[in-house]
């Protein structure tokens, strides 16, 4: 019904994708390595990553998912990208 939202860390990179389950395809993508700039800080490319999927999932005409953190703790990195994606406009 809705496409989910998966995330996956680095010690470096942080990337995020929306994928539909029912084709196995890949909607939406973005990742810090591919959003060079800032100044090192991992939580503002976190927060840039999930900007940029928000904006993009909203070009796709997406406005609801399922957050997939991938096993990972909500703080930090993966929090910083879920608040941006629902500053964006999605709704999890």
């Amino acid at each position: 019904e809705r496409p989910r939202l998966a995330v996956f860390r680095s010690n470096r990179q942080i990337y995020a994708q929306l994928i539909d389950d029912r084709s196995g395809r890949t909607l939406a993508a973005a990742g810090s390595l591919a959003l060079q700039g800032g100044d090192g800080d991992k939580k503002a490319a976190a927060r840039r990553v999930g900007a940029e999927l928000a904006s993009k999932a909203r070009a796709a005409g997406i406005t609801s998912v399922v957050f997939d953190r991938g096993g990972y703790q909500f703080q930090g990195r993966v929090r910083a990208l879920a608040e941006a994606a629902r500053e964006g406009g999605l709704d999890f």
